[in-house]
């Protein structure tokens, strides 16, 4: 089992930076693939970015891409969002979440694990 606790988030001008950080407890954090959900008011949760245990490789969903980096650091059982050139569609409040497995998914269902959220807002 895994606890997640996210922190970063904030409020920022459109066009800033953010970057998130997910901190793990737990000695298995590197049996886990983690993954960057948002959900914004009125809205479903939806994907973000998840990257594989070995940080291999990475997946994120079309309107982050060349905007968003996800990494993660096993040494200090955390993973990251980077958030560049924000706009105003991306407020939301961004949840981290993990799955026992090498495989990374997009779906919420398959991700056991979560963290409480933290709020991102990006003004115009």
């Amino acid at each position: 089992q895994v606890q997640l606790v996210e922190s970063g988030g904030g409020l920022v001008q459109a066009g800033g930076s953010l970057r998130l950080s997910c901190a793990a407890s737990g000695r298995t954090f590197s049996s886990y693939a983690m993954a960057w959900f948002r959900q914004a008011p009125g809205k479903e949760r939806e994907f973000v970015a998840a990257i594989t245990r070995s940080s291999d490789n990475t997946y994120y969903v079309d309107s982050v891409k060349g905007r968003f980096t996800i990494s993660r650091d096993s040494a200090k059982n955390a993973v990251y969002l980077q958030m560049n050139s924000l706009k105003p569609e991306d407020t939301a409040v961004y949840y981290c979440a993990a799955r026992p497995s090498p495989v990374i998914l997009t779906t919420t269902s398959v991700y056991p694990y979560w963290g409480q959220g933290t709020q991102v807002t990006v003004s115009s």
